[in-house]
């Protein structure tokens, strides 16, 4: 049961706590963190926020400091126990490696940040965080532990949970797709619906939004980010920012969000991911990196708390070619001085291991010293802060560097009021997550995501919308599904009407991160080409392509009678829109190219500039 102290008054702050007792001044309870009997000014919730960090920060360890400035994934034992120690295999490796548990990394090495990536049930996630919670109330200060989410309210899964699909939490359009509403105040819904969703199961940080532009049409992320239209996305991401943290930023109902990737990471050489070695470059042939600031602007307007920049090179930028993260041209004078931001700084995962493009040759704790020269605050995906005590211990890095980390970071944890009751209700959690009006919320999104692109009809004059009771031949869609609205056959000669839903192409690659990051062609052809062909030449033929990417359509569009794009959107949308229950309303958050030749001719930071494109940005029909 969630322990709740002393909340009877007006102005008492609602505590929780499993060990910690309670200390009454002036009539009101507060939590004595530190059990020593007194309330001090990190415990007084009173205390304006700036004086609670000061007074913690002075009473912390310098391994207490450097916990905090660590952010690892963790894991969770059965049903939301704590993790023990366990044996993995990393992706490419052959060697077994410990992964420490809970005792370890949450007691022994004071990390108070973790990754969730987890897609367990809503009640075991709060069963977890309340046992991880008590774990750290009953460390020395009582520092809480802030746990972290990528997104998990869309419809992609990729290994290691980099985003996890929905499950049970409400399933919305991919942010590409929720970009395709052109619909500022649709996504402020969602963020607001998602911040409640994470809130219930206790993750208190959100890893995106994705402010990136998607002015490469073969970078292998634009499902994350709201389009290549700097102005558009801008509106997106402050609506995405108000919605999870609330308005004028960070308050007890908020969760955190941390906008990536700064300072965009859109225009990658080529299309290639900087997850991998030969994508380590973003290229500016337009010069037009203030084109990409845009967005990122519109969200520390919106007072995003945390900003993570990405892992690429930014060549001719900067004067020496290293990752963002290691760059103080990047972080301190364009995002700190230029921009404005006094949030957390975090560094995307694996900077100092496997993603540190440009400083190779460093150790490990140069790397680390020189991410924090650069003013990184945390390092995502590390776990061993004892580096960054070495640093200090050593000379390197000073004390005082790490107290302005620290006390970003101990802010946030006072301002949504984690020291104050970070521990949710688990008997409630399933209830609060994913509920009936949630659901319907987002399916009415996965429906406005929907863009018709063309509709010419078969050469009987079968047009959308559909009359339903017609034979279907189905490809990728549920029978289930489409049996709502007609008869389903086996082939296409039997079918009055083929409904297909595609993929974007891509080309596969080798390695752990290519598994799921998909790049290269963008084009229809070969055997994939001729097998749809096949269909749309059999009987009239509805093609509905999830964009991913901006894929090429010309030769589907030539022959299908309707082709639709989608972004993230369940079969029961898509043909709700196809059978006219719910005219199509979306528009294209970027333009279609012709060909790959018009492709491989942009540049990459520019947007839409390819020659001729087949349909352009904002582009789509209805009835």
């Amino acid at each position: 049961m969630l322990p709740v102290l002393h909340a009877d008054a007006a102005a008492q702050r609602q505590l929780g706590a499993r060990d910690a007792v309670s200390i009454e001044a002036d009539g009101l309870w507060f939590k004595d963190l530190n059990g020593n009997g007194s309330l001090d000014i990190y415990e007084d919730w009173r205390a304006p926020t700036d004086a609670r960090v000061d007074d913690l920060l002075g009473r912390m360890s310098l391994a207490q400091k450097a916990g905090l400035m660590v952010h690892p994934a963790h894991g969770m034992g059965e049903g939301g126990a704590l993790a023990e120690d366990s044996e993995v295999r990393w992706p490419g490796s052959d060697t077994p490696q410990t992964l420490p548990g809970s005792a370890e990394i949450l007691g022994r090495r004071y990390v108070r940040h973790v990754l969730t990536r987890t897609d367990e049930a809503p009640d075991v996630i709060a069963t977890w965080n309340n046992n991880v919670q008590e774990l750290a109330e009953g460390e020395p200060l009582g520092i809480p532990i802030t746990i972290s989410s990528d997104p998990r309210n869309h419809f992609r899964h990729t290994p290691a949970g980099y985003t996890v699909q929905a499950g049970e939490f409400s399933q919305w359009p991919e942010p590409i797709g929720l970009a395709a509403t052109h619909d500022p105040e649709l996504v402020r819904r969602f963020a607001e619906i998602a911040s409640q969703e994470y809130r219930a199961v206790g993750i208190r940080t959100a890893l995106h939004p994705m402010a990136d532009l998607a002015t490469e049409p073969r970078w292998g992320r634009i499902a994350g980010t709201f389009g290549e239209d700097a102005q558009m996305s801008a509106k997106m991401t402050a609506a995405y920012v108000r919605g999870f943290q609330g308005e004028g930023g960070l308050n007890p109902d908020s969760v955190i969000t941390m906008t990536k990737h700064f300072p965009g990471g859109g225009p990658q050489l080529d299309g290639f991911d900087p997850h991998m070695e030969h994508g380590r470059e973003q290229a500016y042939p337009g010069d037009n990196l203030a084109y990409h600031l845009i967005p990122f602007r519109a969200a520390i307007d919106a007072k995003t708390a945390q900003i993570m920049p990405y892992y690429g090179i930014p060549v001719g930028i900067t004067p020496e070619p290293v990752g963002m993260a290691f760059s103080p041209e990047i972080i301190t004078d364009l995002l700190r001085d230029d921009l404005g931001f006094d949030g957390v700084v975090c560094s995307d995962w694996g900077i100092t291991s496997m993603m540190a493009w440009g400083v190779e040759d460093l150790s490990v704790e140069e790397r680390h010293a020189k991410a924090l020269d650069a003013g990184i605050d945390q390092f995502g995906g590390a776990d061993d802060p004892s580096i960054i005590v070495g640093l200090v211990e050593t000379g390197r890095i000073t004390e005082a560097r790490l107290d302005e980390s620290v006390r970003r970071l101990l802010r946030d944890k006072f301002l949504i009021g984690l020291f104050e009751d970070p521990y949710v209700d688990a008997s409630t959690a399933m209830d609060a997550v994913g509920n009936e009006q949630s659901i319907a919320a987002a399916e009415e999104a996965q429906r406005k995501s929907v863009v018709l692109l063309s509709n010419r009809g078969s050469a009987d004059g079968m047009k959308l919308p559909l009359a339903q009771g017609l034979k279907l031949y189905i490809e990728e869609v549920t029978p289930e599904a489409a049996a709502r609205y007609g008869d389903v056959v086996e082939t296409p000669e039997e079918a009055d009407i083929a409904i297909l839903r595609v993929k974007t192409p891509f080309e596969p690659g080798e390695g752990f991160f290519a598994s799921f990051i998909h790049e290269g062609n963008l084009a229809f052809e070969g055997a994939e080409l001729e097998r749809i062909r096949a269909v749309m030449h059999a009987k009239p033929t509805v093609v509905v392509a999830y964009l991913e990417r901006p894929a090429v359509l010309t030769d589907i569009v030539a022959d299908a009678a309707a082709v639709l794009g989608t972004f993230g959107a369940g079969d029961g949308a898509v043909l709700d829109v196809i059978f006219g229950e719910f005219p199509p309303s979306g528009k294209l958050p970027f333009e279609l190219p012709r060909s790959m030749e018009a492709v491989e001719a942009q540049f990459e930071d520019v947007p839409y500039d390819s020659v001729d494109p087949l349909f352009p940005f904002g582009f789509g029909l209805t009835y």
